[in-house]
């Protein structure tokens, strides 16, 4: 399928976990979008939009499992994220526990409503290598004591791609009366996604990942009884509305000023495109050269494996930890003179080597980037092994 994607062809893309890829269908719908509001732009905003939208909505609300009148549309999940936090009612001395496995800008997020609140950030320590869901479940709640108003976690990890078992601490969290915030940035198109059998008070995350829409199109889910309390991050038309819907809590977020809304009304293209490619099938199979490959990667770079090799933990993404004195420069030498798209990402006091496998990949471009490492290895101390 590599000819379908608008991807440079001179370049090994092994990160698509970072930002996606569209497909050259879902592109040409957007662009469509696109030109249809320069056309007429008054028409569209005001008169088209709401129903184009609804129709995303709907298509969307199928394929993650949630009501049209439960989410609205986000540019990322740092807006949806930023857009709950703002609206969090803690008190000082009350925790947010979390993971030491978030997302940076999630951390950042956090970090700054903590000390404008006098609120604490609890990332606890989820130890490596995993050895099973149940080391991770129980490591997690000893961050957990009478302070703990609120959960914030990823349910796959930017850095360590790693599976969360989400659904269980979910549904502890639920019993004791916590707060449950999920980070599902990396979820929707890459492992199923049913968000009322997850049951989470919040959810979000991005369409334009692993289901392949253009960037800028994800979604921010409110259960029914918080809706009521989260205000609009951006205070605009919906607000006391001239015109107001059934849902203030649509009102107060759908509708923000003069946007781009091409990237969500593309979803039912983006779904449409999926389905036809036969999806799920296709993901199987990257799933299956990842495994396929990490214990491989693991053997070069001379570092263990971070979790067991199997679905469980690991989906279209994996990391292998990496001994490098310098990320930056190993990530730029693998761009500029190999021609790999690659990240090193850091997390706490590690640094991990991620690839990314979609359906535009084949076994021949990780033998590329197994091959460069190779070659670093030999002929440079970039990387101690």
């Amino acid at each position: 399928m590599k000819p379908q994607f608008l991807l440079d062809k001179t370049i090994t893309f092994l990160n698509h976990g970072s930002f996606g890829a569209c497909p050259k269908p879902i592109f040409e719908e957007y662009q469509r979008f696109q030109l249809e509001l320069e056309t007429e732009p008054v028409n569209f905003i005001q008169k088209k939009l709401p129903i184009y939208l609804n129709e995303a909505k709907k298509t969307l609300a199928k394929f993650i499992g949630c009501y049209v009148e439960d989410f609205f549309f986000t540019p990322n999940p740092t807006v949806a994220v930023n857009t709950i936090m703002r609206s969090l009612k803690l008190e000082v001395g009350d925790e947010i526990l979390t993971t030491n496995h978030e997302y940076g800008a999630m951390d950042r997020t956090w970090n700054f409503y903590c000390k404008k609140n006098g609120v604490k950030y609890v990332r606890q320590e989820i130890s490596l290598p995993i050895v099973s869901k149940e080391q991770i479940i129980e490591e997690f709640w000893k961050g957990y004591n009478s302070n703990t108003k609120v959960i914030f976690l990823n349910q796959i990890s930017s850095s360590t791609a790693l599976i969360f078992p989400v659904k269980e601490i979910c549904d502890k969290a639920r019993r004791i009366g916590l707060i449950t915030i999920i980070d599902g940035a990396h979820v929707p198109g890459h492992i199923d996604l049913n968000i009322k059998e997850l049951n989470p008070d919040f959810y979000t995350g991005t369409l334009h990942k692993w289901m392949l829409a253009p960037k800028g199109s994800s979604f921010l889910y409110v259960k029914n009884e918080f809706q009521e309390g989260i205000d609009p991050l951006v205070v605009s038309w919906g607000y006391e509305s001239m015109f107001p819907s059934e849902s203030r809590f649509l009102d107060y977020h759908e509708y923000q000023g003069t946007n781009d809304y091409s990237s969500f009304l593309c979803t039912p293209r983006v779904i449409e495109f999926l389905e036809e490619n036969n999806w799920k099938e296709k993901s199987k199979a990257c799933k299956k050269m990842v495994l396929d490959n990490y214990q491989r990667f693991c053997d070069l770079l001379n570092t263990k494996p971070i979790c067991p090799v199997s679905e469980e933990f690991l989906g279209q993404m994996a990391s292998v930890a990496v001994n490098t004195k310098n990320a930056i420069e190993l990530k730029d030498l693998l761009y500029e003179k190999y021609k790999i798209q690659v990240p090193v990402m850091p997390l706490n006091d590690k640094l991990y080597l991620r690839f990314s496998i979609n359906v535009y990949n084949c076994q021949e471009d990780l033998d590329v980037l197994y091959q460069a490492i190779e070659d670093i290895i030999e002929t440079t101390d970039l990387i101690e092994v």
